[in-house]
């Protein structure tokens, strides 16, 4: 039951987005569609796994005066490899996100993870949490960038079913803050009801 419980928990009682509100810059500037959400989402997923095991691992060897800077190295390498894969084999998207790839190294979602999870407990539970964050992370960008996508191109995953104009607004940055915020009350709301 308490494996369950941590594997849901980035989804709905901690989710990074819509309950912690962390990683908002990326949240913000990635989610125009659904792809770019979902492929920003599972980038992060997979530098939060990796990481939070690393440093489960490593955390009885990582000095306390250092241990900020050692698991940013450490953040920085799994980036590294994502950003090297998706060069590789999904330039279309990769050149997309851009900047933001890189900035996975910084996100407080990764680091914060590291710092209050995976540096106090063991490799298992610390990989659990890593998909829990990451997975409820992503299922946010995608929700986010489909709403986005849907009312700003008539279109989702790059299939348009809406001929003509949309409402540009939700392509722009203010679209982006209108939908992020009704999408928090929702959330807010469900768990009100679920307590």
């Amino acid at each position: 039951m308490a494996n369950w419980n941590n594997l849901t928990k980035g989804f709905f009682k901690e989710n990074p987005v819509f309950v912690l509100l962390l990683g908002c810059c990326p949240t913000l500037a990635t989610t125009t569609s659904a792809i770019n959400g979902l492929s920003m989402g599972l980038a992060t997923t997979f530098v939060l796994i990796l990481s939070n095991m690393c440093i489960s691992l490593l955390k009885n060897f990582i000095p306390n005066k250092v241990h900020i800077p050692c698991y940013i190295v450490v953040i920085a390498s799994f980036v590294t490899v994502v950003q090297l894969l998706m060069q590789a084999y999904l330039p279309s998207i990769y050149e997309t996100l851009g900047l933001f790839i890189p900035l996975i190294v910084v996100n407080c979602i990764v680091l914060g993870r590291a710092e209050a999870f995976a540096s106090k407990n063991d490799v298992g539970a610390s990989a659990v949490d890593g998909i829990s964050m990451g997975l409820g992370y992503s299922m946010a960008l995608t929700i986010l960038g489909s709403i986005r996508e849907i009312l700003g191109s008539g279109s989702i995953f790059g299939w348009k079913f809406i001929e003509g104009d949309a409402i540009l607004v939700f392509v722009l940055a203010p679209g982006a803050f209108i939908a992020m915020g009704y999408l928090i009350a929702i959330m807010n709301r469900i768990l009100k009801k679920a307590q």
